[in-house]
């Protein structure tokens, strides 16, 4: 049984590679894989601007929270000037 297993696994390891060279061989397979690799990398940079755009949005509402907290104290600064004169 364990021969069985490894004939099989060796006829397939056999045909994998067999599919690959075709694949290799075949007309455009070049423009193909450059054209996968391309697309990759525009990947991996999609990625680094959007980890970019999660700190900013971080900082972003930091911000908002600081202009609201801002814009309270001083509409009751404003307020109370007010009255007093």
């Amino acid at each position: 049984m364990a021969d069985r297993n490894k004939d099989l696994l060796g006829r397939l390891a056999d045909l994998s590679e067999e599919a690959v060279q075709r694949l290799a061989d075949a007309p455009g397979a070049d423009r193909a894989l450059q054209a996968l690799k391309a697309l990759g990398d525009k990947v991996d940079e999609l990625q680094r601007r959007t980890r970019g755009f999660e700190e900013l949005e971080r900082r972003l509402s930091a911000l908002e929270k600081k202009v609201s907290a801002l814009s309270k104290s001083a509409a009751g600064a404003s307020r109370s000037t007010t009255k007093k004169t």
